[in-house]
């Protein structure tokens, strides 16, 4: 019913619908476990706030005749939902069941009789053999989110006893006969209604899920549905779209998800799986922005490094540029010329990309002289991890290979500036992106979500994250 954590990835379902999913998430039996705790604090919370209504009467009670009698004041001070359980029905969503809880108040009482003796005082009253059984329906609002309600609710109160302070003995023939029962038709009757406002008062925070979650200046990402979950016997599943776009500009990349499922799992509370769409729709959305390319000038080259960024060093390896260019500083312009590949293998993340390298001597009163452009093909791993509540990483370079595109200063050989290149990868390209990788992507989230005993593994074609799930700041307390 109440399952706070997870309905960040539950079932709405969007207008426009894809065929397959960028990103899955399992919710598996001990999340439900971990969402049923979170969810009888929260109904707990709610059924202390049972307004009784007063209550009066007469009544006739041997041997006394006639009594009228009133109940006032009638307050909750203690509500026990000890023995709960959730469980999922297949196809259709989830139940939970209350069984022995209990519910006690204090209330104020007064009787009359015999047409002139009054009576009064105050009574403590505890009602056990409560039961819940709800359902719980969830769909989409206008905007794509989730929104909940109670589908079915049957709530039951057994017997009641009752301790009055002040009064004689009669008073529980009274109770027992006439009021026991007023009394909890008039707590039955606001049982299922305080559930229903339970589950209600989730749609606000269900408002917080970052169905699009912008990313940075260029991209945002968006995690709505592409179907309906699926509910069997030990988890639920979700399918979100999983896609990066340019922000402003959802224009579909020339390749589309292929179909993906997450093994069955039980260690975590919630599994999600990447696929290598999205990370690939990642690439297509930055290489389409111009992301991809940077400008490298001397500057960004360690002191240290005999390599310097000028005619001089090039000129030992071409000399045409020494006698063209002398003494002039150096700039290169690293450019993808096409979508960069990731691809997805057991315990290996790969990145196959192809670039240009210009470069350009510097002239004097700076302007550009091109000198030459090379075709680079490189091939780099990546390290993902989870930090916080995005997907981050960094990559090493696997290899590289280096062609003569075009040259302004005579043919020569490409292979003598190998050493170069792989320096300028190093420790200028490779750092520059990695200080952007580990910024993160946002994952699929709601309210102040904390992931806990992470651990991610890359499988075929996709990568997993398994997680447990704790709420920081108190989902309960803005809802009770």
């Amino acid at each position: 019913m109440f399952l706070y954590c997870w309905l960040a990835f539950v079932a709405f379902i969007p207008a426009t619908m894809a065929t397959n999913p960028g990103v899955e998430v399992k919710l598996t039996e001990k999340g439900l476990e971990y969402g049923r705790q979170l969810g009888i604090a929260a109904l707990q919370q709610k059924l202390k706030s049972i307004k009784v209504p007063d209550i009066s009467g007469t009544e006739s009670v041997a041997p006394i005749g006639k009594v009228q009698y009133s109940l006032s004041n009638m307050q909750i001070v203690n509500v026990g939902l000890s023995q709960s359980s959730t469980g999922l029905v297949p196809g259709t969503g989830v139940r939970l069941t209350i069984s022995n809880a209990f519910i006690s108040l204090h209330g104020n009482w007064r009787v009359k009789y015999l047409r002139i003796i009054k009576d009064s005082g105050s009574f403590d009253l505890n009602v056990n053999a409560l039961t819940i059984d709800t359902s719980m329906g969830i769909k989409s609002d206008e905007t794509g989110r989730p929104t909940v309600s109670s589908v079915n609710c049957a709530a039951t109160v057994g017997s009641a006893s009752i301790e009055f302070h002040g009064g004689a003995s009669w008073l529980y023939n009274l109770f027992s006969k006439f009021i026991d029962k007023a009394l909890r038709n008039a707590l039955q009757k606001q049982i299922c209604p305080l559930v229903a406002e339970a589950i209600s008062d989730l749609n606000p925070q269900l408002k917080t899920l970052n169905v699009v979650a912008k990313v940075d200046q260029y991209a945002e990402i968006e995690y709505s549905m592409v179907a309906s979950p699926t509910v069997s016997q030990s988890s639920i599943d979700f399918s979100l779209k999983g896609e990066f776009y340019n922000i402003g500009k959802h224009q579909e990349p020339p390749f589309s998800p292929t179909p993906f499922s997450l093994p069955p799992q039980t260690n975590n509370m919630l599994y999600i799986g990447v696929s290598e769409f999205t990370a690939n729709s990642a690439a297509f959305v930055y290489n389409k922005a111009g992301a991809l390319s940077l400008y490298i000038t001397d500057d960004m080259i360690p002191k240290g490094s005999p390599f310097r960024l000028n005619t001089r060093t090039f000129g030992v390896f071409i000399p045409q540029i020494a006698k063209q260019f002398p003494g002039l500083m150096m700039k290169l312009l690293v450019k993808t010329v096409k979508d960069p590949i990731i691809t997805f293998d057991p315990s290996n993340a790969t990145v196959q990309a192809t670039a240009t390298v210009t470069a350009y001597a510097i002239q004097p009163n700076s302007t550009l002289s091109p000198l030459f452009v090379l075709n680079l093909e490189s091939s780099v791993s990546a390290h993902l991890f989870v930090s916080s509540m995005r997907l981050a990483g960094s990559i090493t370079l696997n290899k590289m290979n280096l062609t003569l595109g075009t040259s302004y200063v005579g043919q020569f050989q490409v292979g003598s500036l190998d050493n170069i290149f792989q320096m300028v990868l190093k420790v200028v390209v490779i750092p520059k992106l990695n200080a952007q990788l580990s910024k993160g992507y946002p994952l699929p989230t709601i309210g102040k979500m904390k992931l806990v005993s992470t651990e991610l593994q890359v499988l075929k074609d996709y990568m997993l994250i398994g997680t447990d799930v704790q709420f920081t700041g108190s989902m309960l307390s803005q809802n009770s």
